[in-house]
C-alpha cells in the first residue's frame, strides 16, 4: 500500500489566493507568463526569468537564484504563510459542469522507487535535471503532481464532510475553469486518511506531472545518500501531489499536425491510406472521432473519418490497442516517414482543449499539410497499462484542467 502524510502547507493569504495561483511552469512559454503575471503571482517564483529585461533564458543559474529570491520576499511580504500545523487539503476543479475532488497530500519517493507510484510516460533526464535544481535550490516542490488512484468509498465520505462546509478558496480562472479548496483539520480525520491509504490504497498513477515526480525521486536520493542519520521519516522523503479518484477524471484527446506528407500529393496519400482505413470524407465542417479506432483527418479544406480495418490493430494488447499507436504504425512511420515522435520536427501535438479549430487553423494557414485527432485515452486503458509495467507512446493524455500553482507548497 502507498505511504502519504500531512503537511503544512505555505499557502497565500485568503485573500490573495487569485493574485498568487497560477498555471503550471510548462503550459505558458515566457513571454505569455510574462504578460500574465501580477505583482504578487507564483510565477515570478516558477518562471522567474521572467524578472529579467529581456527575458533570461530559464537554466541560467541567475534565473533559479532569483526564483529562491522570490520564494522568500513572498513570505517575507506575507503574501504566503504556513499553516500552524500538518493537515490535508481537498483541491476541487470544475470544467463544463463536471467537478473533480483531489487530497492534497504528500507522497513517499520510496514508492515510486518501488513502482507502487506507477508512470504511464517516460521522461527526459534534461526536463528532469531542471526540476531537480528548483526543488534542490528551494528545498521545496513549489508545484504538485496530479495523481489519480482507484476509488475508495471511506476517503469519498471524508471528502463529502469538508465540501458540503464554506471553502477557504473559490475562484474561476481564466478560462473559465472553478478551482476551490478546503483545509481537512480535524486530527481524526488526518489520522483516517493516513490510515486509509496505508490500509486500502495499493497504488498512484500519474497522471499529470512525470518529470516533476522523477525529479522529487531523485532529490530525496540524493539526500539520502549525504544524511549518514537517514531513517526514511524526514520531510525530504516526501513530496507534493494532488490525488483524484480514477473515476472522476476524464482524459481529453491529444492531436497531431504533420508538415508535409512526405513527397506525396493528397491523391497519393488517399490511396496510401486506403490499404488500412475506410475512408469518408466528411465536407469542410469539422469531424470528431466517434469511438476507439475511428480517426479524424483534415486535408486541403476537407474533414475525413478515417474508420481502421480490422485486422490492423491489436485489441488484445494494451499498447497495441491505443489510437496513438494505431496511427503511429500505420499512417506516421508507414506512410509519413515519422520514425520517432519525440525527435521529428516535422510534427507537432495539439491538446485537445485548443479544440479541432485549431487544427483546421494550422493545416489552413499552410503551415501543417494534414492534420490528425484521435479518440481520447481512457482511464481503464491508462491504469492497465501502467499496471502492466508498459510505457505509452509519447503526447497520449492530456488531462483538464491543469492544477492551479500556489494554492498549497510543501517544504522540507
Amino acid at each position: 500500500m502507498v505511504r502519504v502524510k500531512p503537511f503544512a502547507a505555505i499557502r497565500p493569504q485568503k485573500d490573495l489566493a487569485t493574485q498568487v495561483a497560477c498555471p503550471p511552469y510548462d503550459v505558458l512559454n515566457s513571454a505569455e507568463a510574462k504578460k500574465m503575471a501580477g505583482e504578487k503571482s507564483l510565477l515570478h517564483i516558477t518562471k522567474p526569468e521572467i524578472d529579467f529585461e529581456p527575458i533570461a533564458d530559464e537554466h541560467d543559474p541567475k534565473v533559479y537564484d532569483k526564483a529562491v529570491e522570490n520564494f522568500r520576499l513572498w513570505q517575507e511580504r506575507g503574501w504566503l504563510r504556513r499553516d500552524p500545523k500538518e493537515c490535508y487539503y481537498v483541491y476541487a476543479q470544475t470544467m463544463d459542469g463536471r467537478t473533480q475532488y483531489g487530497i492534497v497530500l504528500c507522497a513517499h519517493t520510496d514508492d515510486y522507487a518501488t513502482g507502487k507510484i506507477k508512470k504511464h510516460e517516460l521522461t527526459r533526464k534534461d526536463k528532469e535535471d531542471d526540476r531537480m535544481v528548483h526543488v534542490n535550490n528551494q528545498s521545496a516542490n513549489i508545484e504538485p503532481v496530479f495523481f489519480a488512484f482507484k476509488d475508495n468509498k471511506a476517503l469519498k465520505e471524508i471528502v463529502d464532510r469538508y465540501i458540503s462546509t464554506a471553502p477557504e478558496n473559490d475562484f474561476t480562472d481564466e478560462n473559465g475553469f472553478g478551482h476551490t479548496f478546503w483545509v481537512i483539520d480535524k486530527d481524526e480525520d488526518i489520522k483516517a486518511i493516513t490510515d486509509i491509504f496505508t490500509r486500502e490504497v495499493d497504488a498512484f498513477y500519474v497522471a499529470d506531472g512525470h518529470h516533476r515526480t522523477a525529479a522529487a525521486a531523485r532529490v530525496g536520493e540524493e539526500r539520502r545518500k549525504a544524511n549518514p542519520s537517514h531513517t526514511g521519516n524526514e520531510e525530504y522523503n516526501f513530496f507534493m501531489a494532488v490525488c483524484f479518484p480514477e473515476s472522476q477524471l476524464k482524459i481529453i484527446d491529444y492531436n497531431r499536425v504533420v508538415r508535409d506528407l512526405n513527397s506525396l500529393d493528397e491523391e497519393q496519400f488517399l490511396s496510401a491510406l486506403s490499404k488500412d482505413f475506410e475512408i469518408t470524407a466528411k465536407g469542410p465542417h469539422i469531424y470528431h472521432p466517434t469511438h476507439l479506432h475511428n480517426f479524424s483527418m483534415y486535408l486541403d479544406g476537407t474533414w475525413y473519418s478515417l474508420e481502421a480495418k480490422k485486422g490492423r490493430y491489436d485489441d488484445s494488447d494494451p499498447i497495441g490497442t491505443l489510437d496513438v499507436t494505431v496511427l503511429s504504425n500505420l499512417v506516421l512511420d508507414r506512410i509519413l516517414g515519422i520514425k520517432d515522435l519525440r525527435t521529428d520536427k516535422r510534427i507537432d501535438f495539439v491538446g485537445g482543449i485548443r479544440g479541432l479549430g485549431e487544427l483546421q487553423k494550422r493545416v489552413d494557414s499552410g503551415e501543417m499539410a494534414v492534420a490528425f485527432a484521435l479518440y481520447p485515452v481512457s482511464m481503464e486503458q491508462l491504469i492497465a497499462i501502467a499496471d502492466s509495467g508498459n510505457i505509452m507512446p509519447p503526447k497520449t493524455t492530456w488531462f483538464e484542467p491543469k492544477l492551479r500553482s500556489g494554492l498549497a507548497i510543501h517544504t522540507f
